[in-house]
């Protein structure tokens, strides 16, 4: 029983220092792993490279993927260039076992303890933190595989009749069993959520002679598909797009699974030829096999994977076609319906790339304001009843969603704080949460504007002046000129749509100043009564303050200090 547990023990520590290394590299790589799978995707051969080395950089197929499908939700990448970055994750994860079967391999006990301690001195040293845990989850990681190893050679299973005769009882040469072992591959991988810790089990079965090679590469074939589950889960609360990407990367391994089930021998016999292992010897002893058998298991892997990739890479556009077959567009707006189109709850990747879906939604939030602020606009000039009031309840509705949106959006960015950020994340976090704020606000606006037009319609036998609505249809030409410079300052910063929105501001400002004075002119010389006076300056104060609301988006965005 102690040594099972020391086996449960030593794949918790595996997964965590798979999770501890894959997050530190993250943290360190930062932005740069989002310009690189936004600007190395031009064709479906640099995205396939950009797949391997990013996967290889952060140690983790599934944050890879995970990642592609939030770029795909966000609009970042297209479906074509997600699946090419999907395929070189599939070769960069290979990487994994190599690391792993080196650990099994070699004792490296002696090099563990040193990346303990400068770990440790590194983390609390904070200017170099993210190495620090990188080293700590490397160190982890590979003192995992020594337990482990150890474990197994406790466990003895060489010796042990039961597990021999188990494995043994099943046919080797039968393809049903081999399917059975990677249906069992498959279902560990969901459970577990780790490729990595399946394949350790795998090698460790291995190394001791008691599973035979045909069925640990039939559990290595199950790992990969079960390894799609973390994408297609990510996806469950994105776009269409993102999770035909998710459904692409499960559909790519399972065709992949499919061609060599149907070559399985002669290609897993060309692969064991390839590192000098002959699997129906059955002669080699426990060094010999410890030796040799990670070797290979590594190098199916590799082969399978490259081997995969190489074919289905040509026929990109045909796994597209079938995913959108698959997960149909149902063309239906959904503008009127309260949805976070890029955050994905539930989820949480690293603080870069949370602060990035974050950065998106709050322009999705943005583009639904301008879009309440043109109904009103045209709330103005509508005189059918029915109309009138269909629009009326639109923007009530639109109201309400941006009270949920800002409280959604600042939800999520408030759990993002809570992880570990660097001081430019924080401030953008602080940013961020002053936009929606101002956003909100804009919102709140909009809605008193269309409560002052519906307050009009009381009036039954007065309207404004055809120079009222002049002065109004200017104001609203101005407000929505603000609105349009700070929707292209969310979208791209530029220090001239920066000044832009400044004019515009100071030119609402002195034009409500001047309509002010005026409107105080026109009421004591019995232009318009007091009342339509009244409602006609709420109408031009409101789009100022809306017009203040969106300078203060602006400065948000652009890092420029309130009131500077």
């Amino acid at each position: 029983m102690l040594i099972f547990m020391q086996v449960l023990g030593s794949l918790a520590l595996l997964m965590y220092g798979m999770k501890a290394m894959s997050e530190a590299l993250q943290k360190m790589a930062g932005s740069q792993l989002r310009h690189i799978l936004g600007a190395m995707t031009t064709n479906r051969f640099t995205g396939m490279l950009t797949g391997t080395f990013v996967t290889c950089a952060v140690q983790s197929s599934s944050a890879t993927t995970v990642m592609t499908v939030s770029f795909v939700n966000a609009g970042l990448l297209t479906l074509a260039q997600a699946i090419s970055v999907i395929m070189g994750a599939n070769i960069g994860t290979t990487l994994t076992a190599w690391i792993m079967s080196l650990g099994f391999r070699v004792d490296l006990t002696i090099a563990i303890y040193p990346a303990f301690f400068l770990g440790i001195l590194l983390i609390f040293s904070q200017r170099r933190r993210y190495v620090g845990d990188f080293l700590f989850g490397i160190a982890f990681l590979f003192f995992s595989l020594v337990l482990l190893s150890d474990a197994g050679n406790k466990l003895d299973l060489s010796h042990n009749s039961a597990a021999i005769q188990f494995f043994s009882s099943f046919d080797t040469s039968s393809h049903s069993n081999i399917l059975l072992f990677l249906l069992i591959g498959t279902v560990i991988t969901c459970v577990v959520q780790s490729s990595a810790a399946v394949m350790a089990i795998t090698i460790l079965l291995c190394s001791t002679g008691v599973l035979p090679i045909y069925f640990g590469i039939a559990l290595v074939m199950g790992e990969n598909i079960g390894t799609t589950a973390t994408a297609n889960i990510a996806a469950l609360g994105a776009n269409t797009q993102a999770r035909r990407a998710a459904l692409a990367h499960l559909l790519f391994n399972v065709i992949g699974v499919t061609w060599v089930m149907c070559l399985f021998y002669p290609f897993v016999d060309l692969v064991c030829g390839f590192v000098g292992y002959d699997p129906t010897n059955d002669t080699l002893t426990i060094a010999q096999r410890t030796s040799i058998l990670p070797i290979a298991l590594a190098a199916f892997h590799t082969c399978f994977n490259v081997t995969n990739t190489f074919i289905l890479i040509w026929f990109i556009p045909q796994l597209e076609k079938i995913v959108c077959l698959f997960i149909k567009n149902k063309n239906k707006k959904e503008e009127d319906d309260f949805r976070l189109r890029f955050i994905q709850v539930g989820i949480m990747k690293t603080p870069e790339l949370s602060v990035l879906e974050a950065s998106k939604e709050i322009q999705s939030f943005a583009e639904r304001i301008h879009r309440m602020f043109t109904m009103v606009r045209e709330l103005l000039y509508t005189n059918d009843e029915s109309k009138f009031d269909k629009l009326y309840k639109r923007i009530e509705k639109y109201e309400r969603i941006s009270d949920n949106m800002e409280v959604e959006i600042a939800k999520y960015l408030d759990h993002v704080s809570d992880a570990h950020l660097s001081d430019e994340t924080k401030e953008k976090v602080r940013d961020m949460l002053r936009e929606i704020s101002e956003i909100e606000s804009i919102g709140d606006s909009c809605y008193n504007l269309a409560r002052t037009i519906n307050r009009k319609r009381s009036y039954k036998n007065e309207n404004f002046t055809d120079e009222q609505l002049s002065h109004i249809e200017q104001m609203f030409e101005l407000t929505d000129s603000a609105l349009s410079q700070m929707d292209k300052l969310i979208i791209k910063r530029k220090d001239n749509d920066l000044n832009r929105a400044f004019m515009i501001e100071n030119e609402i400002n002195n034009f409500r100043n001047q309509l002010r004075d005026q409107n105080i002119t026109d009421i004591n010389s019995r232009k318009y009564t007091y009342a339509i006076g009244t409602m006609y300056m709420d109408i031009i104060q409101e789009c100022e303050k809306l017009g203040d609301y969106a300078i203060n988006v602006v400065e948000a965005r652009m890092h420029v200090k309130q009131g500077a």
